[in-house]
């Protein structure tokens, strides 16, 4: 299957590093113009350098933009107000007692996970919906169905990320723009990197430390070990072409099948 974006800008929220600077890196090499975001423009700015040193040919820009507020999500659309494939990738996780979590910390967790994805759907839809042509993807969790009861808060944002996907995707009904979810599994990323440890301890080396961390937090996922962001990526790139079509107010897994269920 040849993915040919040519003609397409993409805007993919916190893409500096991990699975947003893989999906990036995918669409760029799929031929679409490609905004890079985060909050820190020093590090977008390097991202961005990163990206073209990987894709020579492609067309990268710098968005620098807390995307978590509405005056960074305001400052995003102008900076790129045309938008034809928007990935709301950007989001936090952590570990913690549910009982110890305050309604600051849950609030900074909806904020950054979940409202900067209504904000920036509510400003890019429309002009989708008038070129009858967009695609707009949630990148949600596994712990979206299966809460891990180490962190409940974020995954009942990422719960209601797949709401937003259905929901979304019935306000695009009829047209040409379709708006999805991405159920991604435990992903290797520096961050992650960080979490397991805090988890598993930080004597073993990180191969015993990922077989420990999946052995004991993650038994249910067939894989049995983390997912790489080019994994991820691949599926996004695909959901963003005209191959996915048909493909609309799904909940996509690419989460190794932890999810112990036969229908999406």
């Amino acid at each position: 299957m040849r993915i040919d974006l040519a003609g397409r800008t993409a805007l993919v929220t916190g893409s500096t590093q991990g699975i947003g600077a893989a999906i990036a890196a995918g669409l760029a090499e799929a031929g679409a113009a490609v905004a890079v975001n985060g909050r820190d423009s020093d590090r977008v700015e390097q991202a961005v350098e990163e990206l073209r040193r990987k894709v020579p040919d492609g067309d990268v820009s710098a968005v620098p933009a807390d995307v978590a507020t509405e005056e960074g999500a305001l400052q995003a659309f102008e900076q790129v107000p045309d938008v034809d494939i928007l990935v709301n990738n950007v989001g936090i996780f952590g570990s913690k007692d549910v009982l110890e979590i305050d309604d600051a910390e849950w609030r900074h967790y909806f904020d950054v996970n979940v409202f900067s994805a209504v904000r920036l759907t509510r400003l890019y839809m429309p002009r989708m919906l008038k070129q009858n042509w967009g695609r707009i993807l949630y990148l949600s969790s596994e712990s979206s169905v299966a809460i891990p009861a180490e962190m409940v808060h974020y995954g009942t944002t990422k719960t209601a990320m797949l709401a937003l996907g259905r929901g979304f995707a019935k306000r695009a009904a009829g047209t040409r723009v379709t708006v999805n979810s991405v159920l991604a599994g435990p992903t290797h990323t520096e961050g992650v990197e960080e979490f397991v440890y805090d988890l598993v301890g930080r004597d073993a080396p990180w191969h015993e430390a990922e077989a420990a961390f999946m052995r004991k937090f993650r038994p249910q996922s067939l894989l049995q070990r983390l997912i790489e962001p080019a994994e991820i990526a691949n599926m996004v790139v695909y959901l963003s072409s005209d191959q996915a079509s048909a493909t609309t107010g799904g909940a996509i897994r690419v989460e190794g099948g932890i999810v112990d269920a036969i229908v999406p």
